[in-house]
Order: structure tokens, then sequence, then C-alpha cells
């Protein structure tokens, strides 16, 4: 995707591909940075979040999506085509912890790995690298006959770097 987005004949866009928690950008380098569906897959995410904060200016944003906890943390039992089937969390939502999911679709199969972690992993780990949340929505299906209007699919932060005597 970054060869195809520095290559396009029309818009080219500088694309890097690069470690999460080791930035090839100077300190303080943008004023905003996006991170979509991505810190949930990512080992160290806090110190993925922490080198975010590096290359933000003061008062710079993280605007982030993730799969909501609550999706990660369990899943819907019961026919597959009742809406009011129950959702579980068979283990502990609390700890972290690696899974797998796979999808199926018009004859591919795509395999996700990501990392559940409780939502204060993520608001700690915000925190810690001197970034406030300034807002939070739990997004959910707009359609009430869908399972997920019920059960947040994904959780959407914006937050913004702080000097440090304000935090």
């Amino acid at each position: 995707m970054s060869r195809s987005a520095a290559a396009d004949p029309v818009d080219p866009v500088p694309a890097i591909v690069a470690d999460a928690t080791e930035l090839p950008l100077a300190t303080g380098a943008a004023d905003c940075a996006v991170a979509f569906l991505s810190l949930q897959d990512i080992d160290n995410m806090p110190a993925a979040v922490k080198e975010i904060a590096r290359i933000l200016t003061i008062g710079g944003h993280l605007v982030m999506a993730i799969v909501h906890p609550i999706n990660s943390a369990g899943h819907f039992v019961g026919d597959k085509d009742d809406a009011t089937r129950p959702f579980v969390i068979d283990e502990s939502y609390t700890h972290s912890k690696h899974y797998v999911t796979m999808r199926s679709r018009k004859g591919l199969t795509m395999t996700y790995h990501g990392e559940h972690r409780p939502l204060q992993a993520y608001t700690e780990a915000l925190s810690d690298a001197g970034l406030v949340i300034n807002r939070l929505r739990e997004q959910t299906s707009a359609d009430t006959a869908d399972k997920w209007h019920r059960i947040p699919l994904f959780l959407h932060i914006v937050a913004s770097l702080q000097l440090p005597q304000d935090r």
C-alpha cells in the first residue's frame, strides 16, 4: 500500500513503512497522527502510543479507532440469524489475550490476529504518553435488526498532547 501511495501517477503521497515504536520522524514533526484499527494489533501498544506522542506537536491530536474491548472480549452465541442472541464473555474482560478471527466472504478467507486489552490499557497508555482524551465514541450499528446494534463494534478516540505542566 505504501509503494502504491508513493507511486500514484495523479497524487503521489510520501509514504514510509516503519516499526510503530521507532518512527523515523522528528520529535514534534506532526500536528495529527491517525491510528486506524491498528493499535489492537501492535504487540507493544504502550510504546507505540508513546512514540506517537513523541512525534506530535504540543496540542497535536491522535485520532484512533480500535476494535472495541467488549467486542474482542466476547462473542455472540446461538442462531446467527437471531439479532437478539446473547453476547457472552467466557473469559476475563480485564486480562489481555491474543485472539485470531477468520472471516470468509465471496470465496476469500481473511485471518485477523489481534490483542484483546481492556479499555484501561488504552487510557493508561494515552495518559502515560501525555495525551488527554478529548472525545470518546463507542460505534455500534445503526440498524436495530443488527446484533451489533446492542454491542459496540469499535471505539473511536481523539486525544491531544499536553504540555507536561498541563497534565
